[in-house]
């Protein structure tokens, strides 16, 4: 089988997460600056089987999108053109980077690791594959 890899996008930071091979277990993968993002993945595509990418979508409580919406649909074209042969599937990632850093915060690393916000956008694209995977079943 192949992952689906999926993204907590950020104008600063993109947390990814993949799933292992047989899309059971969804894991923290990296945090990659945007500029950085397609060249990172054209190098991870080459290495592994990818068959769906999730994406994470802003949205306000009353579901509308958030302001950060436009860059997350400027991400999703960039995918697209990048990686025509790859569907992309959205999922409401309203809490995920409060659910993550809350795991974070109770997982008693030291000050210090609690404080890597890396380590908390990874975590947030966990979550959102994790919905996914859910809303699949």
């Amino acid at each position: 089988m192949s992952r689906i890899v999926a993204f907590d996008y950020g104008t600063k930071r993109i947390g990814i997460a993949v799933t292992d091979p047989l899309q059971i277990i969804a894991t923290g993968l990296t945090t990659i600056h945007p500029k950085d993002i397609v060249e990172y993945l054209k190098k991870y595509v080459n290495t592994e089987s990818v068959s769906t990418f999730v994406i994470g979508y802003p949205t306000q409580m009353d579901g509308t999108p958030s302001d950060t919406a436009q860059h997350v649909k400027g991400f999703a074209k960039t995918l697209k053109k990048n990686f025509p042969d790859i569907p992309q599937f959205w999922v409401d990632e309203r809490f995920t980077s409060k659910i993550a850093l809350q795991a974070v915060m109770q997982s008693g690393l030291k000050k210090t690791d609690r404080q890597n916000k890396e380590r908390v956008d990874a975590i947030a694209a966990t979550i959102i594959l994790q919905h996914y995977m859910e809303q699949k079943i």
